[in-house]
Formats: structure tokens, sequence, C-alpha cells
């Protein structure tokens, strides 16, 4: 393995601390945020002397769900309507990516890079060629289910065993996958905002449902003409109300739940640069733990404590 005497500019693009800390609070406020909107929109309406059960319109309910329902099938298929149910249930589950998550990362990659550093590049082939067989990896078996994560070192450390590819194809090579699986992760979130968009033009769309009906009984009851105004005004109400209180949060924290996880690919990835262009395993993994969010990063002490300890054991 040489090394280049001039290093490249890393021009990989990611996101600042502030814009990840804005992005990163738990999962939990975004439920509670729903909670405390919906309940306050409840409880000023009943001041007013509005009645809960005059909300309750079973046909606005059906026009709105099922067109919103519909739209969303349509414009996701299959394989995007499972993807966006899995994600939306990801929301209510702890995050993984804790910070003893990027340690055990940190201490993984540094005990891998020392065997390439101790017996050269072809002591790693035993390990990237079966992972769940490695000494190295099985410690990590955290690291070893998440496939995406895995393959992703994996298949790279196979492209630098080859020695065919320079550090700088091999930043583009990565930045490459990035981009894609993060484009793919993303997509359940999109979909939740493009029902978030839809929803306001659809309770329009109740609404004037509502005004034909309306209109068939004018020279009726003044009651029954109220209470059918009262229906098209109930399907614009569902319409803003599920757009900008209900989906749009949930497609913020579907959104949140990314960014802990591009923070864990991305020290892959900066470590793994830093090994292709020769650097010490020290210097490799202090190339991933400055790419980790404050609020995540561990201090330079505890990784290299945890190493001692693991080196110990």
């Amino acid at each position: 393995m040489t090394r280049e005497c001039a290093r490249p500019a890393l021009h990989f693009a990611f996101e600042s601390p502030e814009d990840y800390e804005d992005r990163s609070g738990s999962l939990m406020f975004a439920i509670i945020g729903i909670v405390v909107g919906v309940g306050c929109i409840m409880a000023g309406y009943t001041m007013h002397g509005g009645k809960i059960a005059v909300l309750i319109q079973i046909s606005e309910f059906i026009i709105i769900g099922g067109a919103g329902l519909g739209i969303f099938i349509a414009s996701n298929g299959k394989d995007g309507v499972a993807a966006t149910i899995k994600a939306c249930i990801g929301v209510l589950k702890p995050d993984p990516y804790t910070k003893a998550a990027f340690v055990e990362l940190l201490k993984m990659m540094y005990n891998l890079f020392n065997v390439a550093r101790k017996e050269g590049l072809l002591g790693l082939e035993k390990h990237i060629e079966s992972p769940a067989d490695s000494d190295i990896f099985k410690k990590n078996p955290a690291f070893l289910a998440n496939h995406h994560a895995s393959d992703f070192m994996c298949d790279t450390l196979k492209v630098i065993l080859t020695g065919a590819v320079g550090p700088h194809d091999l930043s583009e090579m990565m930045e490459l996958d990035l981009e894609i699986a993060h484009k793919e992760a993303g997509k359940p979130a999109e979909a939740v905002q493009s029902i978030a968009d839809a929803m306001p033009a659809v309770g329009i769309v109740a609404a004037v449902l509502g005004v034909i009906i309306t209109m068939g009984k004018i020279g009726g009851e003044a009651s029954a003409i109220g209470h059918s105004v009262a229906a098209a005004l109930v399907g614009t109400f569902l319409g803003i109300f599920l757009a900008y209180s209900i989906f749009m949060p949930l497609s913020k924290a579907m959104e949140a739940k990314l960014g802990p996880e591009e923070q864990y690919m991305n020290a892959i990835r900066f470590a793994l640069f830093s090994f292709a262009r020769g650097e010490s395993p020290v210097t490799c993994v202090e190339f991933a733990r400055r790419n980790i969010a404050p609020a995540f990063r561990p201090s330079f002490t505890e990784v290299e404590k945890a190493v001692k300890e693991r080196d110990a054991a």
C-alpha cells in the first residue's frame, strides 16, 4: 500500500452538526407534538361550544381516507407501500445508532486496520470474505446485522485489496453508493410528505361534493341545509388537519430517523478512505470519529480506552 504525498481534498457533502442536531431530537417528541396539537385543537373547539359529534361525518372520512389511500397506493406501488409502512413502524422503535454503537464501530475498525498493518492486506481477506466467521466482526453483532453497513465495508475493502482503484476513484465510488442508498431510504418520508401535500386538495374536493349536495336541499328545512353545510366544511377541516397535524410531522420524524444512520455510514466511509491512503489505524479511526455529530461522538480518550481494553482482552 503506497501513501500519496498530496492528499486529495475531501469533497463529500454532508450536513453540519447544527443541522443534524436539529433533526436528531428524540422521536418521541414527534408523537408528543401530534398529541398536543390534536388535543389543543379539540379543546379550543369545545370551548367555543363546538360538539365533537358534529365532526364525526363517516361519509367525509370515507372520501378523505379513500382518496388519500388511493393516491398513496397509485404513487408508490406495492414495494413503496410496504417500505413506507415499515418506516412508519420504525419511527416508534429505539434508535440503534447510539454513542455506544459508534464506539463499537470505531473499535472494530481499529482492530481490522491493525490486522492489515501487522499481516499486510492479505490478512484482511479471511475477514471480509466471510464476515460472519470473522473473530473481529463477530464481536460486533449489531454491525453484522446491519447488512448495508457490513456489505459496504467488506465490498470496499475487497476493492482496496485489488489495488486497481486509487483513493480518488474510491472516494467517488463510496460517495455514489451512499448517495443512492440515502435516496432509497428517504423514499418513505417523501411518500408521506406527498400525502400531506395532497390532503388539503382532497379536503376541498370533499367540501365541493358537500356543497353540491347542499344545493340540492335549497328550499328545504334550514336545519337540514345547515347540517349539510357543516358536513361539507368537515371535509375541508379534515384535509388540512391531517396534512399539517399528522402526516407532515410523521414525515419529518421519518426523515430524522435517517440522520444517525447517515453518520454511521459516513464514519465507515471516511475510515476506509483514510485506510486507502495508507494512514495508520489510529488516523483512520480518528477521521471516522471526527465525522460523527457531537451528540454521539465519543472523545479521543474514550476510543483509546475502549481499544486498549479490547487489546488487553
